[in-house]
């Protein structure tokens, strides 16, 4: 794996040699776990601003220039201290997946970023039709990442929180009845009563983010920071990142761009109405391998 973005002075010097990741790394090799954690941290949470003096008599209460165009550190569009970021795989064509599954467009440096990602986060939000397309299982704890984990302050693994309004799940999966963490449901206040009762007899936390039978996504970030959780990631699918679009709570977009095509009809790695003014993101990093891009954006 090599470092294209950000180009550096030590990105050039290293051409030819292997030198840290942390110092613009151009060398084809593996890079170890703790590299691609150290790559992928998540921002720092904003300091307190100190309080501002009060102007002298006279002197005018201009209300300041600002500074910067960039997202605060730490501050997200959930809120101070929240960060939501994505991560997805695209083929060449626009396909966010084959045969409805995105196994068969990803690649064994894309699952090591997959993983890595997962055990920096406090929770995985992840939509009801990508938990059953894709099978998913309770996140495993990762004996390379516990220190880390226990450093930050969080549990052994990250909590899957599935989001869905008719909860329509199996609820005799592993992912619901036999979890390190329980399994979070976001529904709205309008779910049925009886789903509701099967998720929390099968062990789920239900969370209610909307006043109707659906979620809304502003709510549910906002939820899930009031139970301690402000590193998010999603999974998708298509269909749920791209409510998050539409909300303005997406922080991050992790990208990876598979060197496949697939022509066919295909979902984009983000679906639904289109927003009236299209978001625009900037590019944090860029990593290669095998021919894959693992891009990094950010928020402007």
């Amino acid at each position: 794996m090599r470092r294209l973005f950000p180009v550096t002075d030590q990105t050039a010097a290293a051409e030819t040699t292997e030198g840290a990741p942390g110092g613009g790394d151009r060398g084809d090799r593996e890079w170890s776990l703790a590299e691609l954690a150290a790559a992928y941290a998540y921002p720092e949470p904003e300091p307190e601003p100190e309080p501002e003096p009060e102007p002298e008599p006279g002197s005018g209460s201009g209300s300041g220039s600002g500074s910067g165009s960039g997202p605060d550190r730490g501050s997200g569009g959930g809120g101070p201290g929240v960060w939501l970021r994505a991560n997805m795989v695209s083929t060449l064509d626009g396909a966010a997946q084959h045969d409805g599954r995105s196994q068969p467009i990803s690649s064994a440096a894309d699952m090591r970023i997959f993983g890595t990602l997962r055990a920096l986060a406090d929770v995985i939000v992840v939509g009801a039709e990508t938990v059953r397309q894709e099978g998913y299982r309770p996140a495993r704890a990762r004996a390379e990442f516990a220190a880390a984990r226990q450093a930050a302050g969080q549990g052994p693994v990250p909590a899957i929180a599935v989001v869905s309004a008719g909860l329509g799940l199996d609820f005799s999966l592993p992912l619901f009845t036999s979890p390190l963490v329980p399994t979070l449901v976001l529904t709205g206040a309008a779910a049925p009563a009886d789903r509701v009762a099967a998720a929390e007899r099968a062990g789920a936390r239900v969370v209610v983010a909307g006043d109707g039978p659906g979620v809304d996504p502003a709510r549910a970030v906002e939820a899930l920071a009031a139970l301690g959780h402000r590193r998010l990631l999603t999974e998708g699918g298509p269909r749920l990142l791209g409510q998050f679009v539409a909300a303005g709570v997406l922080d991050e977009l992790c990208l990876t761009v598979s060197p496949l095509l697939t022509a066919g009809d295909a979902q984009r790695i983000a679906g639904g109405p289109s927003v009236p003014v299209p978001r625009r993101f900037e590019l944090a990093s860029l990593l290669e391998e095998e021919g894959f891009l693992f891009s990094r954006y950010r928020r402007v």
